[in-house]
C-alpha cells in the first residue's frame, strides 16, 4: 500500500477475523472474485458487492456465508462480488486504515466517463473498476455493503430519488435511511448510470452496517443481505430464517433523512470542534468544525451529522448534514 495519509492510529478493536477468499478468484464470469448463480428461472439480474474498501470485511463475510451454505436464487440470477481484492489482501489487524485503498479511493469513480478516460492516472482500483464495470451495469439490482469508521448506527444509503427511498424501505431493514448525492470528490458505485437515473426501473443501495471492526457489522452485513435477497425475489421469503432467528436483529429507528449539506475539506487544517462518532443531533447554529479560519456551523434545527471522517485530507468529505423529511 502506497498512500501514507492512510497511516493514522487506530484506536478501536478488530473484532472480524477477514475470510480466506481466494478460493473464489476462479470464477464462470471470466472476472476473477465475481462469481454469478443462474436459477435458470426468469427474474432480475441482483448484484451484492463487497470489500469496495480492503479494511471493510463485513461484506466478504456475509458472501462468504452465503457461498459456504451453497444457497442457490431461486428466480433470476444472483452476482457476488469481491471487489478492491488488492486492498483486502493486504489487510493488517495491526495497521487496518492502511488497507482501505491501494492507490485512491474505488467508490469516487463511478461518474459517466471517468473509467474511459484513457488521459486519467491508471490505478490499481481504476484497473479493477474497469474489469467490473461491464457486470455491474447489466445489473437490475445493486447491494453494495460497506462499514464505518467511528461506531454509529447503521445506515441504508438510499440516494437522492424516491426510488432509491421506496427501495429501501421494501427491503425492510431496521435502520435509518440517508437520502444523499455522495461525495463531491467522485460518484460512487450506488449511483452509477441507470442506478441514478429517474427513468430507469433499475436500482441500488449502500448499507453501512457499523464501525469497520465491531462485531455487530458481521451481523449486519448478512442480514441486509438476506432481507435484500427476499424483497428482489432471489430467494424466497423463508431465507435466512435460521440466522434471524438465532441472532435476534437489532433494531434501530427507521426515519428517512435528507443530505442538504456536504462538508468538503478546503486546507490541510480541518478540526472538528467534538469528536463526532456520527448520528448526533445538533441545534441551529451549533458550530461543527473549522477549516483553517472558516467555521462550520449546524444549518438546521436539527442537524444530523452523517459519518463525520478520521481522514482529514483536503479534497475529502469531511462530514453530511442531514435533516429529517420522514418519521
Amino acid at each position: 500500500m502506497n498512500d501514507p495519509r492512510l497511516d493514522y492510529a487506530n484506536e478501536f478493536p478488530v473484532e472480524l477475523t477477514a475470510p480466506d477468499i481466494s478460493s473464489y478468484r476462479k470464477t464462470n464470469t471470466g472476472v476473477d472474485y465475481i462469481l454469478s448463480l443462474d436459477s435458470g428461472m426468469s427474474g432480475p439480474h441482483v448484484f451484492i458487492s463487497s470489500i469496495v474498501h480492503g479494511n471493510e470485511p463485513c461484506g466478504a463475510i456475509a458472501l462468504d456465508w452465503f457461498l459456504k451454505n451453497n444457497f442457490r436464487p431461486k428466480s433470476g440470477k444472483l452476482t457476488l462480488g469481491f471487489m478492491n481484492v488488492e486492498a483486502y489482501f493486504a489487510f493488517d489487524p495491526k495497521n487496518p486504515n492502511r488497507t482501505r485503498w491501494v492507490d485512491e479511493d474505488f467508490n469516487r469513480l463511478w461518474a459517466d466517463g471517468v473509467l474511459e478516460d484513457t488521459t486519467r492516472k491508471k490505478t490499481s482500483e481504476f484497473f479493477r473498476a474497469n474489469e467490473v464495470k461491464s457486470i455491474v451495469s447489466q445489473a437490475d439490482y445493486l447491494l453494495d455493503i460497506h462499514s464505518m469508521q467511528k461506531p454509529c448506527v447503521p445506515l441504508m444509503m438510499a440516494g437522492t430519488l424516491e426510488k432509491g427511498i421506496n427501495f429501501a424501505k421494501s427491503v425492510g431493514m431496521s435502520m435509518p435511511i440517508i437520502s444523499d448525492t455522495g461525495h463531491k470528490e467522485g460518484m460512487r458505485m450506488r449511483d452509477y448510470l441507470d442506478f441514478s437515473r429517474k427513468e430507469s426501473n433499475k436500482n441500488a443501495l449502500l448499507v453501512e452496517c457499523g464501525q469497520h471492526w465491531e462485531k455487530l457489522s458481521e451481523r449486519i452485513a448478512i442480514e441486509t443481505l438476506i432481507r435484500f435477497l427476499r424483497s428482489t425475489s432471489t430467494m424466497d421469503k423463508k431465507f435466512g430464517e435460521e440466522f434471524l432467528n438465532k441472532l435476534k436483529p437489532k433494531k434501530f429507528q427507521k426515519e428517512v433523512y435528507r443530505v442538504g449539506e456536504i462538508i468538503t475539506i478546503k486546507t490541510d487544517k480541518f478540526k472538528f470542534s467534538s469528536d463526532w462518532q456520527g448520528f448526533e443531533v445538533l441545534k441551529k447554529g451549533t458550530v461543527i468544525g473549522k477549516d483553517d479560519q472558516e467555521f462550520v456551523y449546524a444549518p438546521y434545527d436539527e442537524t444530523i451529522l452523517i459519518m463525520p471522517t478520521k481522514r482529514l485530507f483536503k479534497g475529502k468529505t469531511a462530514v453530511r448534514l442531514a435533516y429529517r423529511i420522514e418519521d
